[in-house]
């Protein structure tokens, strides 16, 4: 699959506005970025959520730098034959990632059907 890094930026920003509003709003300081490379000793990673979730913060957590929501293009790219499934499988990857800075844990994103 091909896909300029605009017009993938571009759907993973499609993929965020899905998210419904009350739970953008309760989003805190995090940032959603694209990577072209999943780290090398998971080349095969779709997306990292970097980070201390929602539900661990305490007082504590002040002045912290953002977390980090990553999106890896190429791996997304290599396993997308064409434009819908890359829609779908961003969109999948989004929520997987936003999920964890909720403080959802894969276990639970599985046993959802989120992969």
């Amino acid at each position: 699959m091909e896909a300029t890094a605009e017009e993938f930026e571009a759907l993973v920003v499609d993929a965020l506005d899905t998210i419904p509003s009350e739970l953008a709003r309760l989003m805190d300081n995090v940032v959603v970025l694209v990577e072209e490379n999943a780290p090398a000793d998971e080349p095969d990673l779709l997306g990292l959520y970097d980070g201390v979730p929602l539900t661990e913060r305490d007082s504590t957590y002040t002045f912290a730098v953002p977390d980090r929501i990553l999106l890896f293009r190429g791996p997304l790219l290599a396993m997308c034959t064409d434009a819908d499934e890359l829609v779908e499988e961003i969109g999948i990857t989004v929520v997987h990632e936003v999920a964890h800075h909720f403080g959802i844990d894969d276990a639970s994103l599985h046993a959802w059907g989120w992969g």
